[in-house]
């Protein structure tokens, strides 16, 4: 496909970005600390650490495990946290050791644990204490060796860390009953020497950074392996794109995606770290109010997130009190963007949501909306610096502009393949070296990409492809209408019929053919939902992503 988008990039940015077979995401690390060592860098419960600081404690920690534990370059250390200050600490220490992450959601049942840490052959730990009890069922069958336990306040300075930790755990009783008789507290990184620390000489782009497994929808998960390089060309590539739009060392981004997510690992910790800028971590993004709280106190230029994130916080009384005036940057992915809250969004803060797109795979940005974007458009925006994006038929036949296909792409930013399974990469990786993503897109004449929907999540009716994403877009344009899903169910007149999962507004009465007929104002009969359910809430991911596959088990 020519690459038309060329002609619609932002001013000033370059078509390139290219990362040397030496750079690392350490040279990167030490150089921001050695550049920027008194600006606050990740701030969390009213506490701060500055670049200096992170340089400290991530030195400490990379020196306890090569010192302490015998850890050895390539090891993999699994991390189980959620956005707390200990993060990216143990993040940045593990680079420093040359060690292999494993991003580890501290959500996960002991099954799906279990399975992270068998593929994954980590030898080492470190978990969030209310986690603590999901490791202790699966250890055993496990080859951890070493367990760092950490409460929420472990980095909080004292007295205010003793009281944090004891009213999460004997007050709200957050922390379940857990048996892990050779797990040491995370502070015991403190017993170790920062000048026992050993920094690898022989890392390079093309070696393995993180291990960041898929969501694994069908079948189990699978470990994405990022590498330096990849990971440093994505961070290159977001952070050349929104250039005009950021100054180095004076950016604040409010961080309420997960960290162990690929989204915020790249756009946030990285991206903002290695420019300068403070990352603000939210803890529990789903405690709306509290999360607002925590937003009041910054002027913030920048927050990431995907659409229930902002939905949530539009649909909240106390969210339009907020002061805007230094807000630059609103980045959105993950999952479709829809209208009313782009809209909405628009209307309250006076800036426009920036939808991207990517994958676990692609480190993970892919495609971006240009930063100074007029008003919502429904795309993907364009390829980010150094991507090209082919949009190709089942043979693998590019398809011309306007016809909807899988989007392919190839870049830097793209995996090394998937962990020990061959079989799998070789699937999803073509011979002239493009990645298949399994999203359906389409490119218009100016080179802008839309997603139609995800392959596997197409409803067949009657011989037509109908798009999940559209049946969502228009349901919520409905007032009374807060969220919905749409998926497809068996029909022995067409083969599926669509069924649209409804959560109504606070005080709405709707039923299921008033919400029928408003479809049918919008959409083609053979779209419009044969079957309508009301349900309390959609079931969703740890990043907001509704589960559809729950749905269809429903």
């Amino acid at each position: 496909m020519d690459p038309v988008w060329l002609d619609h990039y932002p001013p000033g940015v370059p078509t390139d970005c290219v990362v040397g077979e030496d750079e690392t995401l350490i040279q990167a690390f030490e150089a921001a600390v050695a550049k920027w060592p008194a600006n606050p860098a990740f701030s969390n419960l009213g506490h701060t650490l500055t670049f200096a600081d992170t340089d400290r404690l991530s030195r400490l920690f990379a020196a306890y495990m090569q010192n302490e534990l015998g850890l050895k370059q390539g090891d993999r250390v699994a991390l189980m946290m959620p956005n707390i200050l200990q993060y990216p600490v143990a993040l940045f220490g593990c680079l420093r050791a040359g060690l292999i992450i494993v991003n580890v959601n501290p959500l996960y049942t002991p099954r799906e644990l279990k399975h992270q840490l068998e593929d994954s052959g980590a030898i080492m730990m470190v978990v969030f204490a209310s986690s603590a009890h999901v490791l202790a069922d699966v250890i055993a069958e496990s080859a951890i060796k070493h367990v760092l336990v950490t409460e929420v306040g472990d980095l909080l300075p004292a007295p205010k860390r003793w009281l944090v930790n004891f009213v999460v755990k004997n007050v709200r009783r957050m922390i379940p009953n857990y048996r892990l008789p050779a797990a040491k507290n995370f502070r015991a990184i403190f017993a170790a020497s920062s000048t026992g620390y050993t920094r690898p000489d022989n890392v390079q782009a093309k070696d393995l950074a993180i291990l960041q497994y898929t969501g694994g929808t069908t079948g189990l998960s699978k470990g994405a392996m990022l590498s330096h390089g990849s990971l440093l060309a994505n961070v290159r590539q977001v952070n050349t794109w929104f250039a005009q739009r950021d100054i180095e060392g004076e950016e604040i981004v409010i961080t309420a995606l997960p960290l162990y997510h690929v989204y915020a690992l790249t756009v946030n910790c990285f991206a903002y770290f290695y420019k300068g800028g403070l990352n603000v971590l939210i803890t529990d993004p789903r405690d709306t109010a509290a999360m607002i709280k925590e937003i009041s106190r910054w002027p913030f230029t920048a927050i990431t997130g995907v659409n229930t994130l902002y939905q949530s916080l539009v649909n909240h009384a106390d969210f339009p009190r907020l002061d805007f005036s230094t807000l630059k940057v609103v980045s959105a992915g993950g999952m479709a963007v829809q209208e009313w809250t782009a809209r909405e969004w628009a209307k309250i803060t006076n800036t426009q949501l920036i939808e991207g797109y990517g994958l676990s795979e692609t480190s993970p940005v892919l495609t971006s909306n240009p930063p100074n974007l007029a008003e919502y458009n429904g795309c993907i925006g364009l390829p980010l610096p150094g991507t090209s994006i082919s949009i190709r038929d089942d043979a693998g036949n590019e398809l011309p502009i306007g016809e909807p296909g899988e989007l392919y792409a190839t870049g830097p930013q793209v995996m090394l393949g998937y962990w020990q399974n061959s079989e799998a990469t070789a699937s999803v990786m073509t011979a002239d070296g493009y990645f298949k993503t399994g999203d359906i897109a389409v490119c218009d004449e100016q080179g802008y990409f839309k997603i139609v929907d995800r392959k596997k999540d197409m409803i067949i009716v009657s011989g037509f492809n109908v798009y999940p994403n559209e049946i969502e877009n228009v349901a919520t344009g409905h007032p009374d209408i807060m969220e919905a899903a749409a998926i497809g169910v068996d029909d022995s007149r067409s083969d599926e019929a669509v069924k649209l999962f409804v959560v109504q507004r606070p005080g709405a009465a709707l039923d299921a053919e008033a919400v029928r007929q408003f479809c049918k104002k919008n959409l083609t009969p053979y779209k419009v939902p044969s079957h309508v359910e009301f349900i309390d809430e959609l079931p969703k991911s740890n990043v907001g992503k509704i589960l559809r596959r729950e749905l269809r088990d429903h």
